[in-house]
C-alpha cells in the first residue's frame, strides 16, 4: 500500500527496541506494589528496592505468550468484538472530570451524564464497545463510583465494556460483577469479557493501583491495555524518537508482568503520548505530533505482533469548534488508516482529556462512521464497474432515473445526519444552525428514543445487591 506518511524501517524499529532493552536493564522500572516486586523476585528478576531490572530474554519470553488477536464477548453475543489483526474497535472517551454544555460552559460531571453516555453508546451505529469512566461523576464518592459505573455499563448497554482499574479492590469488583453476569466468576477465567486500561506513570513507574489491578485482571486472563502517556519535553525526551523508546520500555515492562501472572493474558500495546506546549507547559493532545506518535505506535506494536491502542478524536479545544474538528479528524483518521486496533477516545473528548461533550460525542460518532466507510474497499466486479449500463446510457445521458440508482440510492453513499449538504437558501430557511446545534437536537432524539436492552431480572437484581453491599 502506498502512503506518504513515514514508515519506520526495520532498522528504525530495531533501534527503538534495543534502546528500550538498555533502559529496562540499566535503569529499570519502579513498581509501587510490594506484591508485584516480590513476584518479579520469585521469577529471578534483578530487583533493587522496588526497582525491577529486565533482561531481554525475559521480555522476549513474555512476548511469546502474549496473543496477537483475541475476541471480547459481549452480553449480547452479536455485539462481541475482535481486537487485533485487521480489526478495529471504536470506544468512547475516558477519564474526563468535566462536561462542556451546549451553552459552552464547563461543569463537573455527574452520574446522570455517565448513564447518558452509556445510552448513547448502546444506540450508536458506529461505536463498537462501551467504555469506563467516560466521565468521573462528582456526585458519588470516588471510593465507590466505579461500582455504579460498572453497573451502568452492564445494565444500560449490551455491548462489550471496559473494566475498572482504579485499584486492586476496583478490579476485583469488576471481576465479581462480570462473574454475576456470566453465571460464575470462574466462568470468565481466560474468557475475555472486558478490557481494562492500565497506565504507566511516566517516566518508568507503575503506581500501586495500576500494578495491582493489572495482576488481578491477568489472574483471570482479562485483556488489558498497557498504555504510556508521555509528555514530550516534560515527562519524557523532547525528541519523538526518545518518547517512542521510553514508551516502549514502559509498555513492555507491564506486558512482562501480565505474562508472569498468567501466560496468554491478552495485552494491547497502548499509547496516549503527546507533546508539551512549550509556551504553557500544558499537555497538547491535539498537536500534529500526536498523529506521528499514533502512526509509530501502530508500527511498533506490529513489530512485536501485538494488537495496538491509541487515541481517536483528540483535541485540546474547549468547545466543539473548527479546531476540535480539525484536530480530531487528524488523529482519528491516522489511527484508523495506520492500523491501530483499539481506538479509545473515539468520541466526545475536549480540552486534552479533561472534558466530555455530548454534542461532540455525536459529531465524533458521525466522524467514526465516515472513517469506517473510507476504510471499506470499493468492490470491483463485472457488475459494479457497470460497463453495460454506461453503454446503454451512452453519450450525454443521465443516470438519476435508472432503476439501479433508485435501488441503491439509500445505501451506496454514506448519509451523514449532522453534516449539512443542502443549499444556502435552505440552510438559511431552516434556522442557520451550526453542526453542534444540530447535534444538540439529535441528542434529545437519541436519549428520548433509548430503549434499555433486555437483561435477566435476577441478574440485574444480583448486580444491584452487589453494588449496595460493597458501598
Amino acid at each position: 500500500m502506498y502512503d506518504r506518511m513515514y514508515t519506520l524501517s526495520k532498522k528504525d524499529l530495531n533501534l527503538i527496541h534495543n534502546g528500550s532493552m538498555r533502559i529496562l536493564k540499566q535503569t529499570g522500572v519502579f513498581f509501587a506494589d510490594s506484591e508485584v516486586v516480590e513476584l518479579f523476585k520469585k521469577h529471578g528478576f534483578k530487583v533493587d528496592g522496588r526497582i525491577v531490572h529486565f533482561d531481554e530474554k525475559e521480555v522476549q519470553k513474555a512476548l511469546e505468550t502474549s496473543p496477537s488477536k483475541f475476541r471480547v464477548t459481549a452480553r449480547n453475543p452479536l455485539r462481541s468484538v475482535t481486537v487485533g489483526g485487521d480489526d478495529v474497535v471504536f470506544a468512547p472517551g475516558y477519564g474526563a472530570p468535566f462536561i462542556v454544555t451546549s451553552q459552552r460552559k464547563r461543569r463537573p460531571a455527574v452520574m446522570e451524564d455517565y448513564d447518558n453516555f452509556c445510552k448513547l453508546v448502546h444506540s450508536s451505529p458506529h461505536i463498537d464497545m462501551n467504555g469506563f469512566m467516560m466521565v468521573e461523576p462528582a456526585d458519588i464518592p470516588a471510593s465507590r463510583a466505579h461500582l455504579h459505573m460498572l453497573l451502568s455499563n452492564i445494565v444500560l448497554c449490551d455491548k462489550a465494556f471496559m473494566g475498572s482499574p482504579v485499584s486492586r479492590a476496583g478490579s476485583q469488583d469488576a471481576l465479581e460483577m462480570a462473574g454475576i453476569l456470566w453465571g460464575a466468576k470462574e466462568s470468565i477465567r481466560n474468557k475475555p469479557v472486558m478490557v481494562s486500561l492500565i497506565n504507566s506513570l511516566s517516566p518508568l513507574k507503575f503506581s500501586e493501583e495500576m500494578a495491582g489491578s493489572l495482576v488481578e485482571f491477568a489472574l483471570y486472563g482479562q485483556p488489558c491495555i498497557i498504555a504510556s502517556l508521555i509528555q514530550a519535553g516534560a515527562s519524557g525526551p523532547i525528541r519523538l524518537a526518545g518518547v517512542l523508546t521510553l514508551q516502549n520500555a514502559e509498555v513492555l515492562a507491564g506486558l512482562t508482568l501480565a505474562q508472569l501472572v498468567n501466560p496468554g493474558t491478552p495485552i494491547i500495546y497502548g499509547s496516549a503520548s503527546a507533546i508539551t506546549d512549550m509556551r504553557s507547559g500544558a499537555l497538547a493532545i491535539g498537536a500534529l505530533e500526536t498523529s506521528k506518535i499514533i502512526s509509530a505506535t501502530a508500527q511498533i506494536a506490529r513489530y512485536y505482533n501485538l494488537p495496538s491502542r491509541a487515541g481517536g478524536s483528540l483535541t485540546g479545544a474547549h468547545i466543539a469548534d473548527m479546531q476540535a474538528g480539525v484536530e480530531s479528524t487528524f488523529s482519528l483518521l491516522t489511527a484508523a488508516r495506520n492500523g491501530i486496533n483499539y481506538i479509545l477516545h473515539s468520541c466526545g473528548i475536549l480540552n486534552s482529556f479533561l472534558s466530555m461533550s455530548f454534542e461532540k460525542f455525536l459529531l465524533d460518532e458521525e466522524l467514526c462512521g465516515m472513517v469506517k466507510r473510507v476504510l471499506t474497499p470499493v468492490p470491483i466486479t463485472e457488475e459494479t464497474i457497470s460497463v453495460d449500463t454506461i453503454n446503454r446510457v451512452g453519450i450525454g445521458g443521465e443516470y438519476l432515473s435508472l432503476e439501479e440508482t433508485l435501488i441503491l440510492c439509500r445505501e451506496e453513499f454514506f448519509e451523514p445526519r449532522l453534516m449539512y449538504r443542502d443549499s444556502y437558501d435552505i440552510w438559511r430557511a431552516s434556522g442557520e444552525r451550526r453542526a453542534d446545534q444540530r447535534a444538540e437536537e439529535l441528542l434529545g432524539e437519541r436519549l428520548s428514543g433509548y430503549k434499555k436492552p433486555d437483561l435477566d431480572r435476577e441478574i440485574e437484581r444480583s448486580l444491584k445487591k452487589y453494588v449496595e453491599k460493597n458501598e
